[in-house]
């Protein structure tokens, strides 16, 4: 209170910034609200304002006491002004630069006399009036200027928003950086599922130079007619195709882990071949532009487009104006097989790349097989190959826990990895080990290419020759993988598009029967049986390939199955009687215990294998192993449970438990992977060690 009684009768209330600027909006009487002080050196009680009138001809300064804080406010003296000069005074505009003004009323209002109470009930003269301010402390202030408060205020707001927005886009890009490049991740046949894997994170392409091709008169050519069928001539819907950009993004399907892996700086370049007949030319050049738009540069040196004597030869030859494109047109048609051999002859790269053309390529699809490849030479790696809709051309993932299998009429499926093999799978980006490959899509060392054979030229067109060099890469001492961190897009068809020479089905038999008569030795009856029409046609001479088999002191078909394609199970017609040995001691039942099941244990052998006691006679066949209506059974199914007994069932063909397999000398449980193993005691299911002498069984039939 005596700092306001001291206070010149001009005196300057402190306020907030926004009661200030209330106060300044008053022509005539400006009135505002302070708190009133809960004591005479109290802090503030913020419950019962009250209103101050300010005179026109007084001059009301406001300020902040910053020491004080915001919260705290002050009576601040101002020098002795007369009341003309107070209502002129611009504060502000000296000194520190504080630009703000306080207003006084116009000369209308009341007596320039008359006081102004503050909150402790002391009055404010103004000038002219007779009251004396008491001496005590005084506490100058320079006021803030309100337009300065609120500039500041906005740019403070302005520049937090701006920086807010750039640190948004950042942490955006950033993340999307992480998932595209190192991102190493579609990423492509197969799938992953993420699964991540339902990421749609579309892939920024860029476009490919060109010189001197005009690609809207490449596609305008051959567009379709009002009314054409889109289906007839390529068993797809061109219309789709032709609707889409030939750079369009498509989702990066690969697993979420695969864009942290990193690769070799050194990677060989590859020799793109592609081959085609009569391709829909908006297919042909986006297979193309996405090779180019999504591989680093210095991994193509070229692609080499194979045209297997298409109706127009421009569908190739004006693709050469794109850059590293190649064109090599066949002056009759010769198919696939024999056109790939052609492209792969010319190649330049150490590494071959054979892909169809109808394929759409993910990010860094072909780093990882590079990779593979690089290691080891001998290798041959795929892809997983993700499906582009016929109809619509949708990109959509595959699943990356499939391989290529087939059947013995050799007919290729894709099937699950088996579950041995799935559950010691602990890293998704591992390659998949396959028996065969689709054959479409994928990456061979040019050495190895040639030191194998190339492909059969005698096959004609397509279908078979994936078998012919599947069982070759294995049997001769490579390998064939899927390479779960590469995708690419593949569309399926459900017809051929073109015609066969002999039509589709016995052009199929002759490449099949020519693969089974070279590389499937004994087991060459199974593919008969199963394809009995394959029976009596020709098939041409396959002297040469056997003979350079033979020179390449190849593997035979039953270490295949054993060791490569166990899971495929060789028919058999009967339930062939005999025992089951090991060492001297042979398998055999051993009475029955409290619950009624038969015991299991060994005995040392007892008559022949033609004349065995009924204990040690079973009847096997490719799945059950019974005796007495009883079969072998696993207690438990699971490969997570080694060690669990092995006991006598009453049969149940659809029974998991019950299914056995021959793996070599193994006795293989069908469902766990688990090997039968002998114990001092009992029978149990354990790992397949090929050391275990406990593990290694012969069967021996009746005969």
């Amino acid at each position: 209170m005596k700092d306001v009684q001291r206070s010149h009768p001009c005196a300057c209330i402190g306020c907030t910034a926004a009661q200030l600027h209330l106060a300044l909006q008053s022509v005539k009487c400006i009135s505002f609200q302070l708190p009133t002080p809960s004591g005479h050196r109290g802090g503030w009680n913020p419950g019962s304002p009250r209103r101050i009138p300010v005179q026109s001809q007084d001059c009301l300064l406001a300020s902040l006491a910053p020491s004080e804080g915001l919260s705290e406010h002050r009576l601040n003296p101002a020098p002795e002004l007369s009341s003309q000069r107070c209502r002129e005074l611009q504060l502000g505009d000296s000194g520190q630069g504080q630009g703000s003004r306080v207003f006084a009323g116009d000369s209308g209002l009341s007596s320039p006399a008359q006081a102004i109470t503050n909150d402790w009930g002391s009055k404010l003269p103004c000038p002219g009036s007779e009251s004396t301010p008491a001496p005590g402390p005084t506490r100058s202030a320079r006021p803030p200027t309100m337009r300065k408060i609120r500039a500041n205020a906005i740019a403070i707001l302005t520049v937090a928003w701006i920086l807010g927005t750039f640190y948004y886009l950042w942490q955006d890009n950033r993340a999307h950086a992480a998932s595209s490049s190192g991102r190493g991740a579609q990423r492509a046949g197969g799938r992953p599922e993420q699964l991540r894997e339902d990421r749609t994170i579309p892939l920024i392409v860029t476009g490919t130079p060109s010189k001197g091709f005009d690609e809207k008169a490449y596609l305008s050519a051959k567009q379709l007619k009002p009314g054409e069928d889109p289906y007839r001539q390529h068993a797809f819907n061109q219309l789709e195709s032709d609707k889409l950009s030939s750079d369009r993004p498509i989702r990066d399907t690969r697993h979420y882990s695969c864009p942290s892996l990193s690769y070799s700086s050194d990677l060989p370049a590859t020799s793109v071949i592609i081959t085609f007949h009569n391709e829909a030319r908006s297919t042909l050049l986006r297979t193309v532009k996405s090779v180019l738009n999504r591989t680093p540069a210095s991994l193509i040196q070229e692609i080499i487009l194979v045209d297997d004597f298409s109706s127009d030869p421009e569908d190739c030859l004006l693709l050469t104006r794109i850059p590293k494109v190649k064109c090599l047109r066949n002056d009759k048609r010769e198919g696939l097989i024999r056109s790939r051999v052609r492209g792969a002859d010319v190649a330049g790269a150490t590494v071959l790349t054979f892909l169809d053309s109808h394929c759409e390529v993910n990010v860094e699809w072909l780093q990882p097989m590079l990779q593979r490849v690089m290691e080891d030479h001998t290798r041959v790696v795929s892809p997983i190959i993700d499906v582009i809709s016929l109809d619509n051309f949708a990109y959509l993932a595959a699943s990356a826990d499939l391989r290529g299998g087939f059947d013995w009429s050799l007919h290729f499926k894709w099937e699950q990895i088996p579950l041995e093999q799935k559950m010691t799978r602990t890293d998704p980006t591992k390659p998949i080990r396959t028996p065969v490959i689709a054959g479409g899509i994928f990456v061979i060392d040019k050495s190895w290419f040639n030191h194998l054979g190339k492909y059969d030229a005698q096959m004609d067109i397509w279908g078979g020759e994936n078998f012919e060099l599947s069982f070759r890469v294995w049997m001769c001492g490579g390998s064939l993988e899927i390479v779960p961190c590469s995708r690419v897009g593949h569309v399926f068809r459900k017809r051929h598009p073109y015609n066969f020479p002999e039509g589709n089905a016995l052009t199929y038999i002759r490449n099949t029967k020519r693969t089974a008569e070279v590389w499937m030795d004994e087991y060459k009856q199974y593919y008969y049986e199963a394809r009995p029409s394959a029976i009596g046609k020709a098939f041409g001479s396959v002297a040469t390939r056997i003979e350079q088999r033979k020179k390449m002191d190849c593997k035979s078909f039953r270490w295949y199955l054993e060791n490569v394609y166990p899971e495929l199970t060789v028919p058999v017609k009967e339930v062939l009687p005999g025992v089951i040995k090991q060492g001297v001691n042979c398998l055999e039942s051993q009475g029955q215990n409290t619950a009624g099941d038969l015991l299991l244990g060994m005995g040392i052998c007892r008559g022949s294998a033609k004349s065995p006691p009924p204990a040690q006679a079973w009847l096997f066949s490719d799945h059950l192993i019974q005796q007495q209506g009883k079969c072998l059974a696993a207690t438990s199914t699971l490969m997570s449970s080694p060690g669990s007994p092995v006991i006598l069932q009453t049969c149940n063909p659809k029974e998991g438990k019950q299914k056995w397999r021959r793996k070599g000398s193994f006795i293989q449980h069908s469902v766990s992977g688990l090997c039968l193993e002998t114990k001092p005691a009992q029978l149990v299911t354990s790992k397949c060690q090929t050391d275990a002498q406990a593990q290694q069984w012969q069967l021996l039939p009746h005969t």
